[in-house]
């Protein structure tokens, strides 16, 4: 994968990022490589070492279609969730420690919906911001709202509003419609 300063990215652990500028280092006497990247949102600026990015899980950021099947995973029910706390807890951060979306978006999912029915822990609670905020960041960037209205647009596929309801539906008038919303808000 080449970057470019400029493009929008995400990084497994930090989430979406936009690339700043590609250095040159000596370490241990060689040239390397790197990739800086700022984190979105975090004012946090990482660098990566450009032949460690595939590696490391830095991919380009997700289709609309990815964000649609994301919404329509958001919807369906919850599978099998562990009743013991310590194990429920660490097939969660299991989840989330992937990166990988679908499974970032099962936590939210069902941590969403276990705080509807009963208080979360603190870890629990804290995990679920984790998990919001990594899904919301990459769906606001996808779908050109803020991580707030992201955040709602989520919680509202979780109580199963239709996509079409969400604006998730594609072209220009799904996104002017959008936009009309969101001024008249």
């Amino acid at each position: 994968m080449r970057l470019v300063p400029g493009q929008f990215v995400v990084h497994p652990h930090h989430g979406p990022a936009v690339v700043l500028d590609r250095k040159v280092r000596q370490l241990k006497g060689k040239d390397v490589a790197y990739v800086e990247l700022e984190i979105q949102d975090k004012g946090l600026r990482i660098s990566v070492p450009e032949s460690m990015v595939k590696t490391i899980g830095v991919r380009d950021v997700s289709s609309h279609t990815t964000v649609r099947k994301l919404m329509s995973l958001l919807a369906k029910p919850s599978e099998h969730v562990e009743e013991q706390w310590s194990r429920r807890l660490k097939a969660f951060q299991e989840k989330l420690a992937t990166g990988d979306l679908p499974r970032v978006a099962e936590v939210v999912r069902d941590l969403h919906r276990r705080h509807e029915v009963k208080e979360l822990s603190m870890a629990e609670r804290m995990l679920h911001r984790e998990a919001v905020d990594v899904l919301a960041a990459e769906v606001a960037i996808v779908l050109d709202i803020s991580a707030a209205e992201a955040e709602d647009v989520m919680a509202q596929a979780i109580d199963g509003v239709p996509l079409k309801d969400l604006g998730l539906d594609r072209g220009k008038a799904a996104k002017a419609q959008r936009e009309d919303a969101r001024q008249a808000a």
